[in-house]
């Protein structure tokens, strides 16, 4: 009996209709001129053919008997094919605009769970480039997985599965024949048996490493201490904004695209990684928005990062992660300061998080927790706690990395793929960005109400890539390396202004 893993289940047992807990994502496909098949009906031959290759197509749940415990998962032995991969055509003129807001209510709803947690829509009448040869078709393919079922690294999986590096499809290997199983027919006294089982073996393994966990969890989200740059120490809680409130189930969501090669560019020149850059421009980006809505925190804000727990090779497509604390340092002003200060940040929750890789449970008891967590979830929200306590986040920020190659699907051209993350209560903002062929895709996602021109928040992050690279080239062209230069100036003590010096002109707004 495949029991689901008590991380696994978290992402159940915290789903609520205005909080559904599934990620996706929108890839863009193009079809050539010369391709005059039905690309609905390919898309749903090809999953019949791969879907043995990735467990979490077949597979659903069977919960415990009175939900005293995680459920398990059993294979479907009557998978509805045609349930799980639906049509839609875009209405014309199907602008950008209107593909994104259609993305943002199809990922508005929950999944079936008396079937496996997947769907798929493929996504008819895109515009296609001016420059794109006469008769060539773009597609979409919107998809949403229960997170219950992968992680981030666990659709990577997925995708090897069902993806190919040319256009004709690779042949797959067949299913092994597998005796039926009897489904969702287990007996009470078998499900609680298990469920015991499981349950004490999890509850020994827990005893003997939670004084360790518990230490190191400490340190994981104990605030930082004090930057090179600002001195200034990460604090427990972040500010209050207002994308840190009580969600509805709306969702908003918007993409857009940055080059690799202009983000190498400036983690050459400032000696970080790619992801302290995506962190960066995150930051600005989201001041830049909350500015509009007149708030300005004084503080930095603060994201919760997922970290890997997955051992090398390992490619179980269950939940192996787990979340770190990352300052912002969206409190300075020069983004090439901030984008250091953030390095040192980055440095050390890498330092923590190495620690906890080898110790940290992805399985642990279940016993009461579907009531548990259920109810604790309820009261938070309902009680208006969640808007009246500070936040430990505001954000989620993830970078998924990709294939830098061209992948195929179905026979069809993947020209990008956008992740379509979740959002929850007091975190109402979701970051996520894939690598894929030379580009860094992201997907942007909101809580409707809390960020309804979210477009803006996109067109504010792209505007902050610009920014950042142009004070880079800048510094490049004096033949003045970046890091050196900002860490000494920030090492150096600023002499005390003259008691009569004129006050400094504000800069002017951009």
């Amino acid at each position: 009996m495949d029991h689901l893993s008590g991380m696994d289940a978290a992402f159940l047992h915290l789903e609520s209709p205005e909080t559904p807990m599934h990620v996706g994502g929108l890839s863009i496909y193009e079809l050539p001129p010369e391709y005059k098949g039905d690309f609905f009906t390919d898309v749903c031959t090809h999953i019949k053919n791969r879907m043995h290759l990735a467990p979490i197509f077949q597979r659903k749940l069977v919960k415990m008997p009175f939900d005293i415990a995680n459920p398990v998962w059993v294979m479907d032995e009557h998978l509805d094919i045609e349930h799980h991969i639906r049509h839609v055509i875009v209405p014309p003129p199907a602008s950008r605009a209107q593909v994104d807001r259609l993305v943002s209510r199809l990922h508005s709803s929950l999944l079936d769970r008396s079937r496996p947690l997947w769907e798929m829509y493929v996504l008819d009448g895109l515009p296609t480039p001016a420059d794109a040869p006469k008769g060539t078709r773009y597609v979409g393919l919107y998809s949403k997985f229960h997170h219950s079922g992968l992680d981030g690294m666990g659709g990577q999986v997925l995708m090897r599965a069902i993806m190919d590096t040319s256009p004709e499809p690779r042949v797959v290997r067949p299913p092994r024949e597998r005796v039926s199983q009897p489904g969702g027919n287990f007996g009470m006294a078998e499900l609680a048996g298990s469920s015991l089982k499981h349950n004490v073996v999890q509850t020994l393994k827990l005893a003997k490493s939670l004084p360790t966990l518990v230490k190191t969890a400490r340190q994981a989200l104990k605030p930082a201490k004090g930057t090179a740059l600002t001195g200034e120490k990460m604090k427990w809680l972040a500010p209050r904004t207002p994308l840190n409130v009580a969600i509805t189930n709306q969702r908003s969501f918007a993409r857009f695209s940055i080059p690799i090669a202009e983000v190498k560019e400036i983690t050459s020149l400032t000696k970080v990684s790619l992801n302290d850059v995506v962190m960066a421009i995150s930051s600005d980006g989201m001041m830049r928005y909350l500015a509009d809505m007149n708030c300005r925190p004084k503080t930095t804000l603060i994201a919760a990062v997922p970290v890997s727990l997955r051992a090398e090779g390992n490619t179980d497509m269950n939940n192996q992660v787990s979340m770190a604390r990352m300052s912002l340092a969206s409190n300075i002003k020069d983004p090439i300061e901030r984008l250091l200060a953030i390095r040192k940040s980055s440095e050390g929750v890498k330092a923590v998080m190495s620690e906890m890789k080898s110790i940290m449970p992805t399985d642990f008891p279940s016993i009461g927790a579907p009531w548990l967590i259920t109810g604790l979830t309820a009261i938070a929200v309902r009680s208006g706690i969640v808007n009246a306590i500070p936040p430990i986040f505001n954000v989620a920020i993830s970078n998924v990395p990709g294939p830098n190659m061209t992948l195929y699907f179905a026979g069809a051209k993947q020209i990008s793929t956008y992740p379509v993350s979740i959002v929850y209560h007091s975190m109402a903002l979701n970051i996520t960005l894939q690598s894929y062929n030379g580009w860094l895709d992201f997907g942007v996602i909101g809580c409707r109400r809390a960020l309804p021109d979210i477009a803006n928040l996109a067109k504010y992050m792209q505007a902050a890539h610009v920014e950042l690279l142009r004070r880079c080239r800048e510094l490049a062209a004096s033949h003045v390396a970046v890091a050196p230069v900002v860490a000494k100036a920030a090492a150096t003590p600023k002499a005390p202004p003259a008691k009569m010096a004129p006050k400094k002109k504000p800069a002017a707004k951009k």
